[in-house]
């Protein structure tokens, strides 16, 4: 009996390993995929005052600010019983549309893409943006052009792209200038063109060459559940607001309901070796770590929401999207697919960027509902890049926070991640040699979620994990490791 870690796991957010408990004759006994960090940001959020939330939380991450951000400032509208103007909310969505392109393309581009466009089985001196560069600066240099664009419009409206003062309570901080709207659509009109060039570049290139493993059924394949966000008028794509809906593995709508009921469809679960939730469908309950259609287990993400939605309201992401479900089905359960699918949302983002600049309210200074009664609580749910995120606070007739629940992407993605996991594991290794190029595949697993394991390690779990042991036959004790 053996383990081998890898430890730290690389190209993604925050502090993780994987650790692979392998048996004597090579199989792989068991894998623990552990979230090293904690953050506690639910409990020293307890009296703040409310509308600071939003600015708080974007503290949690420095790659996905604005998805805190947007969640909190919704929750805050609850809070002050304000509904936001029809222009504070095309603003929102406006900026909101920047950051889903700036964090996917960091995704894509800086941490998936050295395995897509260099190699899995390359050495880690190769698997690098800093080895792409040397090998490729024209397409690094425009890449890094590109995501400056929705840089640039995340500052414009929130004062600065990473920790924005954006969203006030029932509405934003500032108008749009005419200036503004002009140079914001030029970027756009640009980032369409990106987008259109790197979906041809998967669809001919990437996806033609790395097809067996896109579409291996023995590894990154699961048939879960998925949740997302879905405009309420027709199901479309809508990173901003909508119903969550929650489609089986058939694709079958199974439930559909608000915000405020979101306790209702979600339950969490805590495990003693990681200090991250395992939410799961409360109307199911949890069967374990395992996939199908008797588990409550689901995902959330790209995949997740281009298999809740029925369509794409912008018409290159249409046709794009269409193009997707052709190659991989409906719903999509191959983990791969998620990268493919940022891409698409990428062109989405910009078309609808485009859209909002030439909308006649989006110059209106009318950007603050001042009107409203104080409720003391609200919800604020948005899909952020990596998936569906909820924000719930209540207040006191001081307006300082007394509970603060978030449920993050990372967090809820976290059993898939764990069952996808040992699945690669188990059929990339068991009973052959382990070598850097099988321990990277086994990281394409997780890198396909994009986890951001800052977020994912907010709350403080029921029990906080101290150490696993590993035990022989006899019930001898063979190895332990230890959390400092």
């Amino acid at each position: 009996m053996k383990l081998v870690k890898i430890e730290p796991i690389s190209r993604l957010e925050g502090e993780g390993r994987i650790l692979i408990i392998v048996d004597d004759s090579g199989k792989v006994k068991d894998v623990y995929f552990e979230i090293l960090e904690l953050k506690g940001f639910e409990k020293f959020c307890i009296g703040r005052p409310v509308e600071e939330m939003p600015r708080i939380v974007t503290r949690i991450c420095g790659v996905c600010p604005w998805a805190h951000h947007m969640a909190s400032g919704k929750a805050v509208d609850g809070v002050f019983g304000r509904e936001p103007t029809p222009t504070a909310k095309k603003i929102r969505e406006l900026a909101y549309c920047a950051h889903q392109i700036d964090s996917h393309a960091l995704h894509f581009y800086f941490l998936a893409a050295p395995d897509l466009l260099v190699s899995p089985n390359a050495s880690k001196a190769e698997r690098n943006v800093i080895y792409l560069f040397k090998k490729h600066p024209e397409i690094v240099r425009e890449i890094v052009k590109h995501r400056n664009y929705a840089v640039k419009i995340e500052s414009m409206i929130g004062g600065k792209s990473i920790h924005p003062v954006c969203c006030v309570p029932g509405g934003v901080s500032k108008p749009l200038d005419k200036e503004k709207v002009e140079k914001i659509s030029e970027m756009a009109k640009e980032l369409v063109k990106f987008s259109e060039k790197w979906i041809d570049n998967w669809e001919r290139n990437i996806f033609d060459k790395y097809h067996d493993l896109i579409m291996s059924r023995d590894k990154y394949y699961l048939e879960t559940y998925y949740m997302g966000l879905v405009n309420r008028r027709d199901n479309s794509l809508n990173f901003y607001d909508g119903d969550i809906r929650v489609v089986d593995t058939k694709g079958r709508e199974v439930h559909r309901f608000k915000p405020s009921e979101y306790l209702n469809y979600i339950s969490e679960r805590v495990e003693p070796w990681t200090y991250t939730k395992f939410p799961y469908l409360k109307k199911i309950g949890w069967k374990g770590f395992v996939d199908g259609q008797d588990s409550g287990v689901y995902r959330v993400g790209p995949l997740a929401r281009l298999n809740v939605i029925e369509k794409i309201s912008t018409e290159k992401a249409q046709q794009a999207y269409e193009r997707y479900l052709a190659a991989g089905g409906k719903p999509v359960h191959f983990s791969m697919f998620a990268h493919w699918a940022r891409l698409i949302e990428m062109l989405y983002a910009s078309e609808r960027i485009l859209e909002l600049t030439q909308d006649e309210d989006i110059l209106s200074d009318d950007v603050i509902n001042f009107d409203g009664e104080y409720v003391g609580e609200g919800f604020g749910v948005v899909e952020a890049p990596r998936g569906i995120l909820y924000h719930h606070y209540q207040a006191d007739e001081n307006k300082l926070v007394t509970m603060a629940n978030m449920i993050v992407p990372t967090t809820q993605n976290n059993a898939p991640l764990c069952i996808d996991i040992k699945k690669s594991t188990i059929n990339i290794i068991n009973g052959g040699e382990i070598t850097e190029a099988a321990l990277n595949r086994i990281e394409m697993a997780f890198r396909a979620y994009d986890p951001c394991l800052a977020c994912s390690a907010h709350s403080l779990p029921g029990r906080l994990p101290i150490k696993i042991e590993i035990y022989d036959a006899n019930g001898h004790l063979i190895n332990e490791f230890r959390r400092d």
